[in-house]
């Protein structure tokens, strides 16, 4: 990245959990005040990230950010005062393809729809960890069938990894064409449109802010980031992230505990 000038980049586009936050779901000082020098340099700095866009205002409050935001992958861009620039729902029929694959495996299934966290089973593993990393408390329902045309997002979750590496392959095939498969973090796989994917956001937000695509920074560490490190000028990935994502960055920055973000910010953006 010695190559990388400060006037090259003029936006970037960071994830969330595992790249900006500590794993407390914090931000660190440093990378705090990293975004800050950023922005008062005049760079365009915002979030792209798995979570819900009720999950991410928080952190839009801490950083000052007054742009568009990509929550569910990129199925939704919403601008700073909470409206839908653009979103993307999951197809009816992959919704249930997705439903009916998932019930023959020991998963927890959790859908994301009408602005809400559905679930069916409260005292599942992954829930409590996930209420807390999220900041709000899931909707219990009977059952997923009033939602089913408007879902935002389905997640399969297990500590299990391996059995998610497998079913993100599955589904891969099953949903060809019609919605998007990829495991955000070790235990999370997201099911999203295919429309909603990091790139595609990427190159949205890139043209609502007037900013070439080759002047762009992507930054993350998880299984679907790699769709913007495609688009982007400049990709980043943390030092944590599995090989597989790693190799598809231009670049490799120290992990999320280590600052990494903070890291690609002072020694490569700001940096003259």
């Amino acid at each position: 990245m010695s190559d990388v000038k400060q006037d090259s980049i003029q936006l970037v586009l960071c994830d969330m959990d595992g790249t900006l936050l500590l794993p407390d779901h914090t931000i660190s000082p440093r990378n705090l005040a990293a975004v800050k020098a950023l922005q008062a340099a005049g760079i365009h700095f915002t979030l792209a990230t798995g979570r819900p866009p009720r999950a991410m205002r928080e952190y839009i409050r801490q950083l000052g950010i007054e742009l568009p935001t990509a929550g569910f992958n990129g199925g939704v861009l919403v601008n700073a005062d909470g409206s839908y620039l653009q979103s993307h729902h999951v197809p009816y029929e992959a919704v249930l393809k997705t439903l009916a694959l998932l019930a023959e495996h020991d998963v927890e299934i959790w859908v994301f729809a009408d602005d809400e966290w559905l679930l069916r089973d409260p005292l599942g593993p992954m829930v409590a960890h996930e209420q807390q990393g999220l900041g709000y408390a899931p909707q219990v329902v009977e059952s997923f069938e009033p939602y089913l045309h408007r879902v935002d997002k389905i997640v399969a979750t297990t500590s299990n990894a391996p059995l998610l590496v497998a079913l993100e392959q599955r589904l891969q095939q099953v949903l060809s064409g019609e919605a998007s498969a990829s495991r955000s973090q070790a235990r999370y796989l997201d099911i999203t449109a295919r429309q909603a994917n990091k790139g595609d956001a990427l190159a949205a937000l890139a043209e609502h802010l007037g900013v070439p695509l080759e002047r762009t920074a992507a930054i993350g560490d998880g299984g679907n980031d790699p769709a913007m490190f495609h688009r982007a000028g400049l990709s980043i990935a943390m030092g944590q992230a599995e090989a597989q994502v790693r190799e598809q960055a231009m670049q490799v920055t120290g992990s999320n505990v280590d600052d990494g973000v903070a890291q690609v910010i002072e020694r490569f953006i700001l940096q003259r």
